[in-house]
């Protein structure tokens, strides 16, 4: 079975090119909703997090305030790259475990959807890479209309993660996704028939 990375910076749209291998029949991975379970209180992972951030990053109800936590990481490099030292090692033991389960059942392929693909070391486990990239101002739009997030905010975000050729010069492949959704697909399924994963 192959395991293909799939990576990029926020507002790239490698999440809509995830569900776009997926509906052609590529189970997907996608460590950002594994993030999100790890966080469920009782949580061993919620605990770091809290130690290292501070109680001002959880929610009376016990459970994580993502835009707390977002604002204390994606102004501070460091942060981040400590929060990220934190939720790894949940996340890619998570990632294993499906990996092996697909495998299980046969599948040819998986997609493994990690925005941190690289900062992990996980790239070293993938048969190949694909960064999915995009200019700023389509990063910008997407990340305000995905996360409700002003402009400013979304500028943060952006700055608070590496440059786009820190992804580029670690992949296999680049797509870039400043057209549409035919223009995406079209350049990823190309890439899945290179690869001998579909024909």
């Amino acid at each position: 079975m192959k395991v293909i990375g799939l990576t990029g910076p926020s507002g790239s749209g490698k999440g809509t090119a995830g569900l776009l291998l997926k509906k052609h029949g590529i189970p997907t991975i996608d460590t950002d909703r594994l993030y999100r379970k790890i966080l469920i209180p009782p949580s061993p992972c919620l605990d770091e997090i809290r130690a290292n951030f501070g109680d001002s990053v959880i929610r009376p109800d016990g459970t994580l305030d993502r835009k707390a936590l977002a604002a204390i990481v994606f102004s501070d490099k460091a942060k981040l790259s400590l929060l990220n030292s934190v939720t790894h090692k949940y996340i890619l033991a998570r990632v294993k475990k499906r990996i092996a389960y697909r495998a299980r059942r046969g599948a040819g392929a998986v997609i493994v959807d990690a925005p941190a693909l690289f900062e992990s070391g996980f790239d070293a486990k993938c048969d190949f890479t694909i960064t999915i990239t995009a200019g700023r101002e389509s990063r910008i739009r997407r990340i305000m209309q995905r996360d409700g997030l002003d402009r400013a905010a979304a500028e943060r975000r952006i700055d608070g993660q590496p440059p786009e050729d820190f992804y580029t010069s670690r992949s296999d492949y680049t797509i870039r996704n400043d057209g549409s959704s035919e223009e995406l697909a079209a350049a990823l399924l190309e890439i899945m028939r290179r690869e001998g994963i579909l024909t």
